[in-house]
């Protein structure tokens, strides 16, 4: 698929421990499962929900972080994963300044 193609930005679902942590560090080396996978996982705006059912279910003060995707572009690969749908990935870790927007304190169903 050709990079023009996918959406501009892209979101991570955090704890408020990590957003804590990211905001202190200015730098987002991965969540647990991130660290476990190798890559950094995201979500497009029409994955977010699925991905918050799926691996945040009742969870409370959770923070949907706005990432640009353009700075990360060479560390960015788009992979098939549930359903079939391509999810942006990041190799390497996030840095605060790609952050360009955020819902804090948001409860998972």
């Amino acid at each position: 698929m050709d990079d023009r193609q996918h959406p501009r930005t892209a979101f991570k679902i955090l704890t408020a421990a990590q957003w804590a942590q990211f905001e202190a560090e200015g730098l987002f080396k991965g969540a647990p499962v991130d660290l476990a996978d190798g890559y950094i996982h995201l979500s497009t705006a029409d994955q977010v929900q699925g991905t918050l059912d799926k691996h945040f279910a009742g969870q409370s003060g959770l923070v949907i972080a706005e990432v640009d995707l353009a700075p990360l572009q060479s560390l960015i690969k788009w992979e098939v994963s549930r359903g079939g749908a391509l999810f942006p990935h990041i190799y390497g870790d996030l840095p605060m300044t790609a952050i360009i927007g955020h819902v804090p304190q948001i409860k998972a169903r």
